[in-house]
């Protein structure tokens, strides 16, 4: 090993770290605004969501009541065609007792 000596002043090499040590600070001040930034989208999205969410639920019930309010439909209709085919004397009974009246 040779022995070198060291050509630099201390107040260079100071203030070559200074700076560096600057540059980091910035970039550091940097991250956490983006930090920042980032953590009011995330409170914004999380508001989005459970609005969406709300609106899932409301859909939901109102599709529940509408596939009940089909089926008594359906129903309905699948007896009346099945009442008037197996009972047609009863049913030509009642409308003409309503003729008369």
């Amino acid at each position: 090993m040779s022995n070198e000596t060291v050509t630099y002043s201390l107040e260079a090499v100071l203030t070559r770290i200074e700076g560096k040590i600057d540059k980091i600070d910035e970039r550091l001040t940097k991250v956490e605004i983006g930090l920042t930034d980032l953590k009011g989208d995330i409170k914004v999205l999380d508001e989005k969501i459970e609005g969406m969410e709300n609106r899932l639920i409301s859909v939901e019930g109102t599709q529940k009541n509408q596939v009940w309010t089909l089926i008594i439909l359906l129903g309905s209709a699948i007896i009346t065609a099945g009442w008037k085919v197996f009972f047609p004397v009863i049913s030509e009974f009642s409308n003409s007792q309503q003729d008369y009246s």
